[in-house]
């Protein structure tokens, strides 16, 4: 509890608070922005690619929590409108496929950090407001390697257009074995 109060003090001698939140997953949006404003930011809420590059245009935001992949697109065009019309801005990726080539992209696009859902608003705050080398300190709750393995399928058979056979032949798995773990609930 110090801690949060710590992050809030933090933020509140911020000269700009502004913080958009993009996310299409309605609960999380509305209970991520809710945390966020508790702690000391002026967010504001976007559910698509087309309504958050929007706002980026109109009054960018100091701060952004963005989701990786959403209905209408990817965050990372949102990421980008940011850095263009605003340079200064600290953009935090977020997503529920957990890979390096996500992360990768994520921060050639011009984001701070990238963090895997789903991601405590301390977490959150502290990858927002790290400084240079000073990186936020890993989660206290990382994925597991059954988590990863899963995000890792999950990521193949959505790059194959959820073809079974052709995600089997580039996993190096037998067909049926695929079908088994994507029949499956994502471990934790």
């Amino acid at each position: 509890m110090t801690e949060t109060l710590d992050l809030q003090s933090q933020v509140e001698t911020l000269d700009d608070r502004t913080l958009l939140v993009l996310d299409d997953d309605a609960a999380l949006r509305t209970r991520l922005g809710r945390a966020m404003e508790s702690r000391g930011f002026d967010v504001t809420l976007a559910e698509s690619v087309a309504e958050a590059t929007q706002i980026a245009k109109s009054s960018p935001p100091a701060f952004a929590v963005v989701d990786m992949r959403l209905e209408d697109g990817t965050g990372l065009v949102v990421v980008e409108a940011l850095r263009e019309a605003r340079p200064d801005a600290r953009v935090v990726m977020l997503t529920g496929y957990g890979a390096i080539a996500n992360a990768v992209a994520a921060i050639k696009a011009g984001a701070i950090d990238y963090l895997s859902k789903p991601a405590d608003a301390d977490d959150v705050v502290k990858a927002l407001l790290a400084q240079g080398d000073d990186k936020a300190a890993p989660p206290e709750n990382p994925m597991s390697a059954d988590r990863v393995r899963w995000e890792h399928i999950q990521r193949v058979y959505d790059l194959c257009g959820g073809n079974v056979s052709e995600t089997a032949r580039r996993l190096n798995m037998h067909r049926r074995t695929l079908q088994r773990i994507l029949a499956k609930r994502a471990p934790r």
